[in-house]
């Protein structure tokens, strides 16, 4: 004789059906693959960095550069020349690469989430306009906030703070949607090109030149000195929000259902704007204007692994850390000795990959 449970064909041990099982089962590969996207993508960033440390008038070789670096690590330092050659002029560019990478990414990636926007990235609130006029005009004018060495950076963050400050005054006086926040961003940004504008045709070829390559995005003006407060704000940026990412999960199907569950839509949406910022204003104010990388990667991933944060976060700093020092690598051998800032190659490969995967993908990801 059968017992009730036995015509639904449950397993008398865990209480599961087979289809409860099956459906478990498809939901742990789901899951796994997500992982494997992750872990592939940090594998890939350690490869292209072993390549790209090899890259130079003083030959190193491939093998051998993971060895210094491990020897460096542990204080065994066997060659003083090759280790210096390695820790103190290549690979400062490197770990700003994934720094700014992995910051611009995740910045995107919670960009498009809360503002329900598939072209919002980190730049859309104005923050590389501000950031581009505080430097033209330290460049240009020689004014800035501080003097020496530090007067670009400093001038580049403050001024990129103040879009965020405008966003933030206005959300204040009106409903804070994502349109009032784009729209904002957008106004800001228009005003701080025209004013860029200004400034470059005051400008000197000298200052000119310098202004430029500036407003391209490079990683080769990263020293030692500048990485840890980029490091620190951009980890606890990506934490920060790698916390919220169930929150901003609830955003993303829309405010009523968000308030349905006791989440403040606007008061979120504020407070990862201002995280976003802070991360792509270090960013920008020591690398520049690096473009497509937070439009581009959070839309591959997506392709990739879903539109789950939980896993879109941790996946988008993976894959735009290993993107952008590998634009990076591609811009300083593609013309060798002539290098390519990283911010024109982010541009070459980015909107072709995002095409390419957009037609060759069946299902919408959005």
């Amino acid at each position: 004789m059968k017992m009730p449970w036995q015509k639904y064909n449950v397993d008398s041990e865990y209480g599961y059906s087979d289809d409860e099982k099956k459906m478990m089962s498809d939901y742990s590969k789901h899951v796994y693959r997500k992982y494997i996207f992750i872990l592939a993508c940090v594998i890939g960033m350690v490869i292209i960095i072993g390549i790209t440390v090899t890259i130079g008038s003083y030959g190193i070789g491939f093998f051998e550069a993971y060895q210094i670096i491990f020897d460096h690590i542990i204080g065994n330092i066997q060659d003083s020349d090759k280790d210096f050659v390695i820790f103190e002029l290549r690979m400062p560019r490197i770990v700003a690469g994934i720094i700014a990478g992995a910051g611009l990414a995740v910045a995107g990636a919670v960009m498009q989430s809360t503002m329900k926007n598939p072209l919002a990235d980190p730049y859309t609130t104005g923050i590389s306009s501000g950031a581009s006029f505080g430097a033209t005009l330290a460049i240009v004018l020689s004014m800035s906030v501080v003097g020496g060495n530090y007067a670009i950076v400093v001038n580049a963050f403050i001024f990129s703070l103040i879009p965020m400050a405008v966003i933030m005054l206005v959300s204040t006086i009106r409903h804070a949607s994502p349109t009032t926040i784009i729209l904002s961003g957008l106004a800001v940004m228009y005003l701080f090109n025209a004013m860029t504008t200004l400034l470059m045709l005051m400008a000197d070829p000298n200052a000119l030149e310098e202004a430029f390559q500036w407003q391209v995005g490079t990683l080769g003006l990263i020293k030692w000195q500048m990485i840890p407060l980029m490091a620190v704000i951009v980890a606890i940026g990506c934490i920060a929000l790698q916390f919220l990412s169930r929150k901003i999960n609830v955003l993303v199907s829309g405010d009523e259902g968000a308030k349905s569950l006791g989440i403040d839509a606007d008061k979120l949406r504020i407070f990862c704007l201002l995280i976003v910022s802070l991360m792509a204003a270090a960013i920008v104010s020591f690398t520049g204007i690096i473009g497509f990388i937070g439009l581009v990667c959070p839309h591959i991933c997506r392709m990739f692994i879903g539109s789950d944060n939980r896993y879109l976060i941790p996946a988008s700093a993976a894959f735009g850390a290993m993107f952008l020092i590998l634009a990076d690598l591609v811009g300083r051998t593609i013309i060798a000795p002539t290098v390519l800032e990283v911010g024109v190659i982010t541009a070459f490969i980015g909107g072709p990959m995002l095409l390419y995967l957009l037609v060759k993908q069946k299902k919408e990801v959005w």
